[in-house]
């Protein structure tokens, strides 16, 4: 049991390595034109969460992005990663301008939640994860989500209900912190490697569950320590499923997506 909590804990601490590479590295990766969009449009522009359109060899696709920064002053910009719900509305602003033209959605998860400070609350932060939830499970259009790093709460899920969900192999999902976890249930933060193991929050677990499609690959030591070998087969994937899904009947589609987090993990697959 210890040596599982200590494999489950590295993989805690590669997932939030201060080298792992943010949303924006791998949005320069995976797209050329990129044109970023910002403001939700009523409140202000929230920098935690990255929006625009690109091309994935030569697929016009809108991208969503979940931004900590990398240095110091980077991070404090970007919320470290902790969106408000004006992040989320403009998320959900560009996901709309998506469905109308019709372009697939590739949204790129890291984050450790929702900003829970005072002003997020007042400004409607349940609401406004709450509202995306609902507004994702009937988008018209493609919806691929890649866990980057960390996937935490309902922070990452409020852009993260998806026709394909792909974590990379040393991502974490789950339904908050290791810490905030042994918090609440342990009464101890300090139990936070302890809770780890038990949370299910890898993604071999998460893909036994049946709650992720697919794992990209890390080498060993994380992501960090080569990103080009990483990056490079999520492309070719990415490439592959959005091309299968565009072809795919819209309406079917939407209804296989209702029935996958309806039924998460035990949904069955609808016949070609």
């Amino acid at each position: 049991m210890k040596e599982l909590e200590d494999l489950i804990w590295e993989k805690v601490q590669i997932a939030r390595h201060n080298k792992r590479p943010t949303s924006k590295v791998l949005i320069k990766y995976l797209f050329t034109d990129f044109i970023e969009f910002h403001g939700d449009r009523l409140f202000g522009d929230d920098r935690s969460v990255i929006t625009g359109i690109g091309l994935l060899n030569s697929i016009p696709v809108t991208i969503i992005a979940q931004e900590k920064g990398e240095s110091t002053k980077e991070k404090i910009e970007h919320n470290f990663g902790m969106p408000n719900p004006e992040g989320y509305r403009k998320a959900l602003r560009i996901m709309k301008q998506a469905e109308k033209f019709s372009r697939p959605i590739i949204f790129i998860i890291d984050t450790p939640g929702a900003y829970p400070g005072i002003g997020a609350e007042e400004r409607g932060q349940a609401s406004a994860i709450a509202v995306n939830l609902s507004e994702m499970s009937e988008l018209k259009v493609p919806l691929i989500a890649i866990v980057l790093g960390e996937g935490g709460s309902g922070g990452a899920l409020a852009i993260g209900v998806s026709d394909e969900t792909w974590m990379f192999e040393n991502a974490i999902y789950s339904i908050l912190s290791p810490e905030g976890f042994a918090s609440i249930l342990y009464k101890d933060v300090f139990l936070a490697k302890y809770a780890a193991s038990v949370m299910k929050l890898t993604a071999d677990d998460l893909l036994t569950y049946g709650i992720i499609d697919m794992i990209i690959p890390e080498v060993e030591g994380g992501l960090h320590l080569n990103i080009d070998y990483s990056f490079e087969i999520l492309k070719e994937k990415l490439i592959e499923k959005t091309k299968e899904l565009k072809g795919k009947n819209i309406k079917k589609l939407v209804e296989r997506r209702y029935i996958k987090f309806r039924n998460m993990g035990i949904y069955e697959e609808e016949s070609k």
